[in-house]
């Protein structure tokens, strides 16, 4: 099934146009992506194997993510892709904006969600993941500093380190 996203511009204003997903972007066009740090009520974040199956970054370690679908909001998003990621339900209440980074042609909304729940509770998606840890920041630095962690997830890692951390207090 094709999947749409909303086109915006480099001040993230709408285009008022769609794109199918896969389909390369225009020169000057920009759509928006979701990455969510799921955070237990120990202070870790859960982390997923990516499948050996998947054609980019395979065997490698991330948080959830994925794209905005057209009309829906950032904070929409980043709860469907959880659940459908994780098998976890969340509620916009647990959400946090951590920031907004632009990577290549996309904007990408950074957020944590806080998460009271049985931690072998997870339902993985079959053909995105294999398995999945709970890693406080210690693991996640060894995972970073191995190069274990799948490129978006080591992108973002450094410039919310901070946040992470004081969110484990």
């Amino acid at each position: 099934m094709d999947e749409y996203f909303d086109l915006v511009d480099r001040e993230r204003r709408s285009l008022n146009r769609i794109h199918r997903r896969g389909t390369p972007l225009e020169a000057g066009t920009y759509h928006n992506v979701v990455s969510v740090w799921t955070m237990n009520r120990d202070g870790r974040v859960l982390l997923t194997l990516r499948s050996a199956n998947r054609p980019l970054m395979p065997n490698l370690w991330e948080n959830t993510s994925g794209w905005v679908l057209t009309g829906e909001s950032s904070v929409e998003a980043a709860l469907r892709e959880l659940e459908e990621e994780t098998g976890i339900e969340a509620t916009p209440e647990q959400v946090t904006l951590l920031g907004t980074l632009v990577k290549m042609q996309s904007f990408v909304d950074v957020y944590l969600v806080r998460v009271d729940i049985d931690p072998k509770s997870i339902r993985l998606q079959k053909e995105e993941a294999i398995s999945y840890r709970w890693e406080d920041e210690a693991g996640l630095q060894v995972l970073h500093e191995e190069q274990l962690l799948a490129f978006p997830i080591a992108f973002e890692f450094e410039p919310f380190r901070t946040a992470l951390r004081q969110a484990a207090l």
